[in-house]
């Protein structure tokens, strides 16, 4: 039996698509009040759902019954200040019930961390998966997160464990909708002014769940491996994504100073608002920051050919022209 946490979000929806296609019966976490995605209704002979909480360790027990492989895909991920308590509490404390289940019960464990786990490379090379995060006073509360969720599962491998863990950058495609990924190309749709001087790794989000089936059936552990097809400057990417929207790309380039301003003027609306901030500290930071990543080693591993991002693109755009 394989189980699948975050199994109705972005990735897990797609993880657990594939793996029924693949002929795969399995079992899948869901919060008592999460919504069954409407790509898996149809699969509702192959799948069986279990209302369980990571942080309640009796219910998470109760899933793992005949489990011999786990798909940890289940995060928060926010980057507000006053959810990194929450966001402590359910990427760490919930990875360290699971894992240690796990080691008790002898369960092979694919653990998702992300990129924002994995630390900076000297001016000019590739982030490998060699870098690790040097936490700071300003190291934001979700990266801080799943840095520590990381630590929990290279702790129950150092006592035995079978597992491994992935850091996808980050994760596109048609099935996002207008949130999380998803709300970038909805942005640029609505007609986006400026662009920023950094870059990123963006891949597919079938090709992140293909990579993790394809890992867990090898016999390989005790590794991680940054899942990227390609590194694209935001300037090149919202270029691409307006070219395929059909509408005229970002001109006006956002400098440091002015991401600054914006963040702050941001957050002071947000405070009498009470509503989310159009642009946060961490979003701004990130935006103007070269981050580009090394593929090499799950290439190697798997010798997995990605789709190009500029396809993806396409056929996210498509699927959002057809919406309006």
């Amino acid at each position: 039996m394989i189980l699948i946490t975050g199994a109705t979000g972005f990735l897990g929806t797609e993880l657990a698509r594939q793996l029924v296609l693949r002929g795969q019966k399995i079992r899948c976490i869901k919060r008592v009040n999460s919504v069954i995605p409407e790509i898996l209704r149809p699969f509702k002979n192959e799948i069986e759902w279990v209302v369980a909480d990571l942080l309640d360790i009796f219910s998470v027990e109760n899933a793992l019954a005949r489990v011999t492989q786990v798909y940890h895909c289940a995060a928060l991920v926010s980057f507000k200040p006053e959810d990194k308590i929450p966001m402590q509490l359910v990427n760490v404390n919930g990875t360290a019930n699971l894992v240690n289940l796990c080691l008790q019960n002898k369960v092979r464990l694919l653990h998702v961390s992300s990129i924002a786990a994995i630390g900076e490379a000297k001016p000019g090379q590739l982030i490998t998966e060699n870098n690790f995060l040097e936490v700071t006073y300003q190291t934001n509360g979700y990266a801080l997160s799943k840095l520590q969720a990381e630590m929990e599962v290279w702790r129950s491998i150092a006592e035995g464990m079978d597992g491994i863990i992935v850091n996808p950058s980050i994760i596109i495609g048609k099935s996002a909708g207008i949130t999380g990924s998803g709300q970038l190309f909805e942005t640029v749709r609505k007609g986006l002014k400026f662009y920023t001087s950094g870059s990123c790794g963006f891949v597919d989000v079938e090709d992140v769940a293909s990579c993790m089936i394809a890992l867990m059936n090898t016999s390989l552990t005790d590794e991680r491996y940054i899942i990227n097809a390609e590194n694209i400057t935001y300037k090149q990417l919202f270029s691409q994504i307006a070219e395929k929207f059909g509408i005229k790309p970002p001109t006006i380039y956002a400098q440091n100073w002015m991401l600054e301003f914006g963040w702050k003027i941001a957050s002071l609306i947000s405070f009498f608002t009470r509503k989310a901030p159009f642009l946060d500290k961490t979003s701004a930071q990130a935006s103007s920051k070269t981050s580009n990543y090394d593929n090499a080693k799950i290439k190697d591993a798997l010798g997995f050919t990605f789709k190009p991002i500029d396809e993806t693109i396409a056929e996210i755009c498509n699927v959002l022209n057809s919406c309006h």
